[in-house]
């Protein structure tokens, strides 16, 4: 099972370093239809997704610390941590702005967190 909380942390992983692209350098060109963004407020609003991707980019930082860690606990505590903040800020998106974030954020989340949970 450890194998496979590997697998879906990494997927949560690259979804969030998707995430962080297209709300960063990305905005402008696929990020605005990504988040159906009229043209017109594009700019306008730009500095706002940027800031929001900073963000998820501490979730891929914590993320990315569960791999590389050398100690395990540590490791793991890096993991639960930023799959538990994930999952939340899904909740949250759901709640506020779209219930496709349930699917796309929430539920992947969800589930690496079962898994690590059954981990040996």
């Amino acid at each position: 099972m450890a194998v496979v909380a590997q697998i879906l942390t990494g997927l949560v992983l690259l979804i969030h370093v998707y995430i962080v692209l297209i709300e960063t350098v990305l905005f402008k060109s696929r990020g605005c239809k990504v988040f159906a963004i009229a043209p017109e407020r594009v700019d306008e609003i730009a500095p706002m997704f940027s800031n929001q991707g900073c963000y998820n980019g501490f979730l891929v930082a914590a993320l990315v610390l569960g791999f590389v860690l050398p100690n395990a606990t540590t490791a793991q505590a890096f993991t639960v941590f930023g799959l538990v903040c994930v999952a939340v800020a899904g909740i949250w998106g759901t709640l506020t702005v779209s219930k496709r974030i349930l699917f796309v954020q929430t539920v992947p989340a969800v589930a690496a967190l079962v898994a690590w949970f059954f981990a040996p």
